[in-house]
């Protein structure tokens, strides 16, 4: 009995020696997605010595909201405990965020919203049977600003196989969306603004077999349609709502659709959409590069669903100082024009190459004494400016902030009022011009620009800080962007910057175009989120990279129609659950548009009753990126969402029927 008792203590003994403590600085951190900056080992994000709530720890990870780390377990791991919080480093009441822990696709345990200052919080979890585990570090919903957030003292209890690091699940980039029929269909917009006298330009947006030959009935005096391209041209010198009918036929048939030309003072009747070439040129661009987007955009298909503007942004000018000698020079000739640096050597010419192809072109510049980039802004020059662009031929203008934030220092005037101070300004010179040059009004969102852009002369305002910098919050991003949607309408844009797919710099370092970090869900869930909020739809990838996946993204017509709407609403938002949410958007037909949208680590199933969105019973559903009816449902719809991913539909008393 003694030598069994032995025995036993024996086994017990070496049970318990078996288990191992495993740190997680000690994992491969390389594989963790985060907000900013990159993962440290037993520091900070600051590289300082890890610090929540005053205490101190010698060991643990520093990461940035929003960060995912995903980890192999193999059911080999017992339990994992650490203290989590906010680093005192982060030094900012701005600081909040959320930890959570995901295993196997079930939430395990969450901290709720952090703050700087707040003891740290003990972590204790029972990983027996788990194969996979994730750590999230989220931002709360307000922006991830000095989101500085710890893993201190973080282990694994390991009794079997030891935890790794992995990538999250790969996705193959599966193209939803069926090619264009042979016969002929019509997108883009349904309306389109002009003013009195200014140049009209209009090219007919339409898939189908080539050759397509057009016709216009109704269209009023002073216009003229060429049926070869579609581009229509001239101006109009009377106001009024000019009823339309388009018509584009081919080998396969004849399609036509309706459309309003309102003469009068609003422009931008439905979101813009084109392309920048910011997040994938930088300060890189030249005259050449625009040119080939022009080009790309019509061989693409890209203008055949709707995209028209070929915007420049930053770095056209010259600067005191840059590394391309090429970009240097004087600011101004001694008239006090401003000057395009060497690689523009004319911009006249380029924007009549853009306007031959039917489209139009933008261009970019500061209130500022310099731009975000360093090169020549327009203060104390903005008459001469406004009156450049138009000269030059220039269809719109991105009007960034940037400098001007030295000037506003010093402006005795109330907060609001210097925010809109050099937005009056431009817009007013804008409207003195001979053409219609549209106003995005670039600042961030600041004084709740939704509030007064339109006020104060803009068709569109960015919300938002620039969001290269935080790719992975376009979920969060949108969801916040919606909140304005009282101020979203036709002429009235509410922006949460570029759609970037395809190939993209790295926005911090400015660097040449990769593959974006997105995965292919989320990238349908991009395009689908802008979509359902009329947001400005400008691509900023590289128009010389595009590849069949990022074209499907781009350019499914029924997807975009739900952007490009005439109602002009931004889609209202259902919350499901953390991790779940539903957006329904009414269109001018009758019909709604919903989204129903996972932005969790695991696929979910989301339920959607009509009644929960204000919807009637009985209503036929169609799956807008398949473009495939699915049948009509009596009260409620239900569909399993992808990990980051969306189910986009279109639902009606009535079936869609395509053109």
């Amino acid at each position: 009995m003694k030598a069994i008792l032995v025995l036993a203590l024996c086994v017990g003994s070496f049970a318990v020696s078996a288990a191992e403590n495993v740190r997680l600085s000690s994992l491969d951190l390389t594989k963790m997605r985060q907000g900013w900056g990159k993962p440290q080992i037993d520091r900070s994000i600051r590289e300082q010595p890890l610090s929540i709530g005053g205490r101190r720890f010698d060991h643990g990870v520093g990461t940035h909201a929003k960060s995912a780390l995903w980890i192999d377990l193999a059911g080999g791991s017992e339990r994992f405990t650490a203290f989590v919080g906010v680093d005192d480093a982060a030094g900012s009441p701005k600081a909040s965020v959320a930890f959570k822990i995901v295993a196997d696709g079930r939430t395990l345990w969450r901290s709720g919203p952090v703050k700087l200052g707040q003891p740290p919080i003990p972590v204790d979890i029972d990983l027996r049977g788990v194969r996979t585990l994730i750590l999230l570090v989220g931002d709360t919903g307000d922006g991830i600003e000095f989101d500085h957030a710890d893993w201190a003292d973080a282990a694994f209890v390991v009794n079997g196989p030891a935890p790794k690091t992995i990538d999250p699940p790969r996705e193959e980039p599966i193209i939803l969306t069926p090619p264009p029929a042979p016969r002929p269909r019509i997108n883009g917009p349904r309306v389109f603004g002009v003013r009195p006298g200014s140049p009209f330009l209009f090219k007919i947006p339409a898939t189908g077999e080539r050759p397509i030959r057009f016709a216009v009935a109704g269209l009023p005096k002073g216009l003229k349609l060429d049926p070869l391209t579609g581009i229509i041209t001239g101006s109009i010198s009377k106001p009024g709502t000019y009823v339309v009918t388009l018509r584009a036929t081919n080998l396969h048939g004849t399609a036509s659709r309706k459309f309003r030309i309102v003469c009068g003072d609003k422009l931008a009747l439905t979101p813009p959409m084109g392309w920048n070439h910011w997040y994938t040129h930088y300060d890189r661009v030249t005259d050449k590069l625009v040119r080939e987007a022009a080009d790309a955009m019509v061989k693409s298909g890209m203008a055949d669903v709707g995209y028209q503007y070929v915007s420049i942004d930053d770095c056209w000018m010259n600067a005191p100082k840059h590394k391309d000698p090429m970009r240097v020079g004087p600011l101004r000739d001694p008239q006090g024009n401003i000057i395009p640096n060497r690689h523009f050597p004319d911009m006249k010419a380029l924007t009549g190459y853009i306007h031959a192809k039917g489209l139009k072109a933008g261009i970019y510049t500061s209130p500022g004494p310099f731009t975000c980039g360093g090169f020549a802004g327009a203060y104390q020059h903005e008459a001469q400016d406004a009156r450049q662009f138009a000269e030059w031929g220039f269809d719109l203008l991105k009007y960034d902030w940037c400098s001007y934030g030295e000037i506003a220092k010093n402006d005795p005037d109330p907060e609001l009022v210097k925010l809109k101070k050099p937005y009056i300004l431009m817009a007013n010179l804008l409207k003195q011009q001979p053409r219609d040059i549209v106003l995005n009004l670039c600042q961030y969102g600041m004084g709740n620009v939704w509030e007064w852009g339109a006020e104060v002369g803009g068709h569109s305002w960015r919300t938002a800080g620039d969001l290269g910098f935080e790719l992975d919050r376009i979920f969060e991003v949108a969801l916040k962007n919606a909140e304005h949607r009282q101020w979203s309408k036709p002429g009235s844009w509410n922006d949460p910057d570029y759609i970037q797919i395809g190939k993209i710099g790295d926005a911090r370092g400015m660097g040449e175009p990769i593959d974006c970090p997105l995965s292919p869900n989320e990238q349908y869930a991009f395009m689908s989120l802008w979509c359902l909020m009329a947001a400005p739809l400008f691509f900023s990838g590289d128009m010389g990279a595009l590849d069949p996946f990022t074209l499907n993204v781009l350019c499914n017509p029924e997807v975009i129609e739900i952007d490009q709407d005439p109602l002009g609403q931004c889609a209202r938002v259902i919350h499901k659950d953390e991790d779940t949410f539903v957006m329904v958007k009414d269109m001018e037909d009758g019909s709604h548009a919903v989204g129903l949208f996972n932005r969790g680590e695991a696929p979910a199933t989301v339920t959607v009753r009509w009644s929960d969105l204000g919807l009637k019973p009985n209503l036929y559903v169609r799956d807008v990126w398949r473009q495939k009816d699915l049948g009509k449902f009596k009260s409620s719809f239900t569909a399993e969402v992808p990990r980051h991913g969306t189910v986009l539909l279109r639902a009606g008393q009535k079936k869609y029927k395509p053109q």
